[in-house]
């Protein structure tokens, strides 16, 4: 009878404990979230709307910086936490800290490299610790119903990562630098200057002045011959991308649709050019997108000769009379616009 009273306490007793006991039942967030030691890093994914992609099948491999981690880093940069949740590259800073796949401690070696899910890559070193670039790994091996969670003891940063946020929008930027004003004067006179004010984000390939004068004096022709063209509007659209492309995102043989619905062919040969316009500065950051500068003129294929002149291609001296919309009144009113705020 003893024994029977005594199996039968024991069985009360297993089935009452919870079966995390045998088998993990928590995702890699309700890991972070029970700890209690990353509140911050709850907080970011939260802000860069992570919380579901890492509640997913994964399996992922997250690195994770503890509070202390954070707050030394807030010290070493002099911000608050509230700015780093702000900061527009939050989630590429987050994403930097998670890898594709299960990747448990035993599994790493000396020099190792692990693409994150950012893009960039990550180097293991195990001389004197395992490290994880030079963020040492304090805790390896919590695993997850989705993957596995490793604690560092600094915040990985990426080497794209600008701490300065941008304060000016697109047009903002291309009146203030002064290398800019036909495109801007162009702007103004087809009444996209709202347009690129707007939230976006918008990526921009902006032919500079230096460009443009080169081709006027190739025709031998004023600013005043370039007024009218009625698809002025659809070549500066042909300068746009809707959302927000760094310079980091681009590869060989890549094509992205324009706001004027055509698209632009991306080569890496040489450099980075765009058709056969070469960024000669990539990654100008604004608050609604990124400006890249371009050497040439981008024309759309659908673009249209008023006159007997064939066609011209991108680069061509042609294209230029038929991509300035405005005089340089227009640029000094934009110009004086900015001074005035």
């Amino acid at each position: 009878m003893l024994k029977k009273v005594f199996v039968i306490i024991m069985t009360l007793l297993l089935l009452a404990l919870p079966l995390s006991a045998f088998a993990q039942e928590d995702d890699i967030v309700d890991i972070a979230v029970g700890n209690g030691s990353f509140t911050v890093l709850v907080a970011a994914l939260q802000e860069a709307g992570l919380v579901e992609t890492l509640q997913g099948d994964g399996p992922f491999t997250v690195f994770a910086p503890t509070d202390e981690a954070f707050a030394d880093l807030l010290t070493a940069l002099g911000i608050e936490a509230g700015d780093l949740l702000a900061h527009p590259q939050l989630a590429d800073v987050l994403l930097y800290h998670v890898v594709s796949g299960k990747v448990m401690s035993t599994d790493l070696s000396e020099g190792m490299e692990a693409e994150t899910i950012n893009g960039e890559s990550i180097t293991v070193s195990l001389e004197g610790g395992v490290f994880i670039n030079d963020s040492e790994v304090i805790t390896p091996d919590i695993e997850a119903t989705n993957g596995v969670i490793h604690v560092i003891d600094k915040v990985l940063v990426p080497e794209g990562f600008v701490l300065e946020q941008p304060q000016d929008d697109i047009v903002d930027i291309a009146v203030g630098n002064g290398s800019f004003t036909v495109l801007v004067a162009a702007l103004q006179e087809a009444g996209l200057v709202e347009t690129l004010q707007g939230d976006g984000p918008f990526t921009v390939f902006a032919p500079t002045d230096e460009a443009f004068a080169d081709l006027l004096t190739a025709l031998g022709i004023e600013a005043g011959d370039l007024l009218a063209h009625p698809q002025l509007t659809d070549v500066l659209l042909y300068h746009v991308v809707s959302g927000k492309v760094m310079s980091t995102d681009l590869s060989e043989g890549m094509e992205a649709e324009t706001i004027n619905g055509e698209s632009i062919t991306i080569s890496l040969e040489g450099g980075v050019f765009i058709n056969d316009s070469e960024v000669i500065t990539p990654d100008i950051e604004a608050t609604n997108g990124v400006i890249h500068v371009i050497d040439k003129v981008l024309v759309p294929e659908g673009f249209t000769l008023e006159t007997e002149t064939p066609n011209p291609q991108t680069g061509d001296p042609g294209a230029l009379i038929y991509i300035f919309g405005a005089v340089a009144g227009a640029a000094g009113y934009m110009i004086a616009k900015k001074k005035k705020r």
